[in-house]
């Protein structure tokens, strides 16, 4: 019976010439009016073409009705290549607009700025090509638009590192917090998390906008909403990393005191492991030389030279005289972490010039040719420089904490170094104060004091970074797991250890790929090893992806766009600053419903909906 009922719902070809349908999609439709029918039956079909449109083709013969048919067809299939175009040319100008805001969103430029790159967009095309002017016209770049399409990359993003967190074996936690140009403190929470396969993912897990106090409660508070906002269980958190404030790392009303106690209530079997940013305590420990004094004199003289406009000028006009090899001073600007070293440098070249034109201006130079001070000046300048490069090795993305622990520990030891050849009356590292002690006699040049300050710039390192001093065993395990001591090793992977240490495929393996990625190789069969190397991955050593994440804040909301709300500064910093994850603008797009303003396409779109996209 059923085979019957669906024998009589196939649709006949002499329908066409009878009652001018077709048949599209498996759905009968009309090919006058483009209605489509429901059921497949012969009493349907007939039914419409008696009432809507017996009268008007009632005296056309079956020859007559054959061509007339034919003719529809054709329209029809113009009709849907018209719409297949239409909707065609619709992607790809909402898919276009979603990378144009994403590129003004990393540029920091204001979202009003798609109605300008649309109008050069727009010239461009009426002299390159003409004919493709409706489809740039498509391209939707009004400044509500690119915002939308700003939020939408960024939930999307919010989205894949949610999605990517549920295979998180272990994560931690870079936090630290700033003011933007309207001064609202804002919070920026980074993730480090390492999944099953010890691959890394860092990213920004939250900006949150802090309107009232930021003390350690509150910052606990927004730090806890984020990491349960992501669905990520405190068990896996296994570091913290801060700028080191008292909001911060106070241990019982700080940041740090909470979250341990956070994971204590959660019954968590973990240690957290807390570290203060490895860059900033490396600025710290240069404060313990004690040189203000020769900056202070260093800064006075660039500010009179900088000042003013005509003593710039003026300046400037004389170096290009005196034919020097450099052309101008920088500014010392102490938020600026590499600023110190190039402004003692600049003035150590341009010592004598400096001298000059400030006796032009009738300014006393008598302390700048001191042969005490001109000493400090070029110790100071060569200390600065070395401590320059140590930072430049912390900075960067995704560098492994045992990289960075390395860095510091080579430093300590050529702190050693440096201090033993000082006594010696040998700065071969020290290229300022061999230049300056060529001038001068040797007995003057106070190589005692410059290795004293050597020695407790040394011990200031050694105070400072006991933290990671604390963690040099479970480094070695990630950076050299062939050379640790078994016996000082956790019992709980001394056995797998073992093996892995007598394993010389592994051995060989290691010497080929390095220590950061040979941890994807160790075998599934060393679970423990796996999980400390993991964990070890996840580490961060520095806050440096929030400060640079503040200095683009400070672009974003500069004062002229201090307006800018907080989901918007949000979207865009978490847009500008992603690099393991990148938006999915296919599936954005996807979601689109496209919109037409072709005349007399929404009635071809009504004909032809079944081909529509959803």
């Amino acid at each position: 019976m059923a085979k019957r009922k669906a024998e009589n719902r196939s649709f006949l070809d002499k329908w066409e010439a009878e009652y001018l349908f077709t048949y599209v999609k498996d759905k009968p439709v009309c090919l006058v009016c483009g209605v489509n029918v429901a059921v497949s039956k012969e009493y349907n079909i007939r039914r419409h073409y008696e009432t809507k449109h017996h009268d008007k083709y009632k005296d056309l013969d079956m020859t007559q009705r054959s061509q007339k048919v034919e003719e529809m067809k054709r329209s029809l299939v113009s009709q849907q290549n018209m719409f297949k175009k239409a909707t065609s040319q619709s992607e790809a100008a909402v898919k276009a607009s979603y990378i144009v805001a994403a590129e003004i969103a990393k540029s920091a430029r204001p979202f009003n700025e798609g109605e300008f790159m649309k109008k050069c967009m727009m010239k461009v095309c009426d002299l390159v090509c003409p004919e493709k002017k409706q489809a740039f016209s498509n391209v939707s770049l009004s400044r509500n638009t690119v915002a939308d399409r700003t939020c939408d990359l960024a939930t999307n993003l919010y989205d894949q590192l949610m999605e990517k967190g549920k295979d998180f074996v272990a994560f931690s936690l870079a936090v630290d917090e700033s003011c933007d140009a309207s001064d609202t403190a804002q919070l920026s929470v980074f993730i480090r998390g390492v999944d099953s396969n010890l691959c890394v993912t860092e990213e920004l897990l939250g900006f949150k906008s802090m309107h009232g106090t930021t003390t350690g409660k509150e910052i606990f508070e927004e730090v806890s909403k984020c990491v349960t906002e992501i669905k990520l269980p405190w068990d896996k958190l296994v570091g913290l990393t801060t700028d080191g404030a008292p909001a911060m790392c106070g241990k019982k009303s700080g940041l740090v005191g909470m979250v341990r106690e956070k994971m204590r209530e959660e019954n968590c079997a973990g240690e957290l492991t807390v570290y203060h940013c490895i860059i900033h305590q490396e600025a710290l420990c240069a404060k313990a030389l004690k040189m203000e004094h020769v900056m202070t004199t260093v800064t006075q003289v660039v500010n009179f030279i900088r000042a003013k406009g005509l003593n710039h000028r003026q300046f400037k006009s004389f170096l290009e005289e005196c034919g020097s090899e450099y052309a101008d001073v920088p500014y010392h600007t102490e938020v600026r972490w590499l600023s110190r070293g190039k402004v003692l440098n600049r003035c150590f070249e341009l010592r004598e010039e400096i001298c000059q034109f400030l006796e032009t201006k009738g300014k006393d130079t008598a302390e700048l040719r001191e042969q005490k001070f001109l000493c400090e000046l070029a110790f100071l300048c060569d200390i600065s420089s070395h401590l320059d490069a140590l930072n430049l090795q912390l900075q960067g993305r995704g560098r492994i904490i045992t990289d960075m622990y390395a860095a510091v520990r080579a430093f300590k030891t050529k702190l050693c170094l440096w201090e033993n050849q000082m006594l010696q009356g040998n700065p071969c590292h020290f290229p300022c104060c061999q230049s300056i002690k060529a001038q001068i006699s040797t007995a003057v040049f106070p190589c005692a004091q410059f290795a004293e300050k050597l020695s407790v710039l040394a011990a200031e390192f050694s105070r400072r970074f006991a933290d990671f001093d604390a963690q040099k065993c479970k480094f070695e395990l990630l950076s050299n797991p062939f050379a640790v001591d078994v016996e000082n090793a956790p019992t709980n992977i001394q056995m797998e250890l073992i093996e892995l240490q007598c394993n010389d495929t592994l051995k060989s393996k290691y010497d080929a790929v390095g220590a950061a990625q040979f941890p994807r190789f160790i075998p599934d069969t060393m679970p423990q090893l796996r999980t400390q190397a993991a964990q070890m991955l996840s580490m961060f050593g520095s806050t440096y992806l929030c400060e640079q994440l503040f200095s683009s804040m400070k672009m974003t909301k500069t004062t002229h766009r201090r307006r800018l709300n907080d989901e918007h500064l949000r979207s865009i910093l978490r847009i500008s600053s992603a690099q393991s994850l990148s938006p999915d603008i296919d599936e954005l797009e996807s979601k689109k419903r496209c919109q037409f303003d072709t005349p007399g396409l929404r009635h071809c779109q009504n004909q032809v909906s079944y081909i529509s996209k959803p």
